[in-house]
């Protein structure tokens, strides 16, 4: 019977991490949490539903009741709140200016882990195994992976693919319109996740010089030593 995968993979805004996990995903066959997009799914259910983002104990009882659910399909990762799909909106630049203010929840981020833990759980029982992408994934949602890898770039780099991905170029202006959601949000998220430096047993990727094929690559050489 072949061990359950369970691949953990943090990193910084603008490391590539979202599409590298989806990648790997599906060359591996397994399912696929992004666990950022349930922030966000939240973020937007606040507001929404005019929950002040301020009142942490408001945010972090409507939790249970925002009714998010996640796509764990790599191929089309969809997500919905209250029966509504928002995985459009939840890129959208309101949610992307707030989110922080719901990442950095500490009474959400427990509530986060816990359901976290258990879709990771449900993925893996119905694939065989899941790669989950964020931020503290290595280390406190799932410190005990078979795989953890701690994605990074440069600064200059993670605000180029940022561009690109946003802007559909990089030029000095999209870069510019960029650099807010980049290093504000790093900045501000790391005051609760230390995702800038590798913990022990988490392997170290800088991505600054490869491209989105040779990432991917090397994470998959990274699942293959490890296993």
């Amino acid at each position: 019977m072949t061990e359950p995968l369970t691949i953990a993979i943090d990193g910084p805004s603008g490391s590539g991490k979202s599409s590298v996990s989806r990648a790997v995903a599906r060359r591996l066959g397994i399912g696929y949490l992004d666990t950022g997009a349930m922030y966000r799914a939240l973020t937007w259910s606040c507001l929404s539903s005019g929950i002040d983002l301020t009142d942490q104990a408001a945010v972090a009882a409507f939790a249970d009741s925002a009714g998010i659910v996640m796509g764990t399909d790599p191929e089309d990762p969809r997500v919905s709140a209250g029966g509504q799909d928002i995985t459009a909106e939840i890129r959208g630049r309101a949610v992307t200016a707030a989110v922080s203010a719901v990442a950095t929840n500490l009474a959400v981020r427990a509530w986060m882990r816990r359901r976290q833990r258990s879709l990771m759980d449900a993925i893996v029982e119905a694939t065989g195994g899941v790669v989950a992408e964020g931020r503290d994934i290595t280390t406190v949602v799932a410190p005990d992976a078979a795989v953890r890898v701690l994605l990074t770039a440069s600064e200059e780099a993670r605000l180029r693919r940022r561009s690109t991905e946003l802007h559909g170029h990089a030029d000095a202006g999209a870069v510019a319109a960029t650099r807010d959601s980049i290093v504000r949000r790093d900045r501000d998220d790391s005051t609760v996740s230390n995702f800038t430096e590798a913990a022990d047993g988490v392997v170290l990727l800088d991505t600054s010089d490869l491209d989105f094929e040779g990432s991917v690559n090397a994470v998959l050489r990274i699942v293959g030593a490890r296993r």
